[in-house]
């Protein structure tokens, strides 16, 4: 809670992680995958494993998420999932990365997707 108090009051943001630190992370089962994306975006593929939760919907469904693990955002190409982290952050979840470059990152990683 402390850690995300204080980004929202000096106004820091969330901290990015890579592909292959999520994919190392979701095969161990140590992180949460929360996809901002839209409920289109994600029918089109997505992370297996990941939940669902469109950024508009994000702060009216924290109860969803695992607060006893990390937390990794992820949305398209990144900007959202970084607003996605800011508002987990300021909302009291202590450990919130977003995944930079996105589900485009993903896919170019050749990572899997579910459909």
């Amino acid at each position: 809670m402390f850690k995300g108090l204080m980004s929202k009051l000096t106004g820091g943001g969330a901290q990015e992680t890579d592909v292959a630190t999520v994919a190392q992370e979701l095969a161990a089962g140590t992180i949460t995958v929360v996809d901002v994306r839209e409920t289109d975006e994600w029918r089109d593929g997505h992370i297996r494993g990941a939940i669902h939760i469109p950024l508009g919907m994000l702060s009216d469904n924290l109860g969803k998420i695992d607060q006893t693990k990390p937390v990794v955002t992820v949305c398209r190409s990144g900007m959202r999932s970084l607003r996605g982290a800011d508002i987990l952050l300021g909302a009291g979840f202590e450990d919130v990365r977003s995944m930079a470059g996105g589900m485009n990152a993903w896919q170019s990683a050749h990572q899997p997707i579910k459909r």
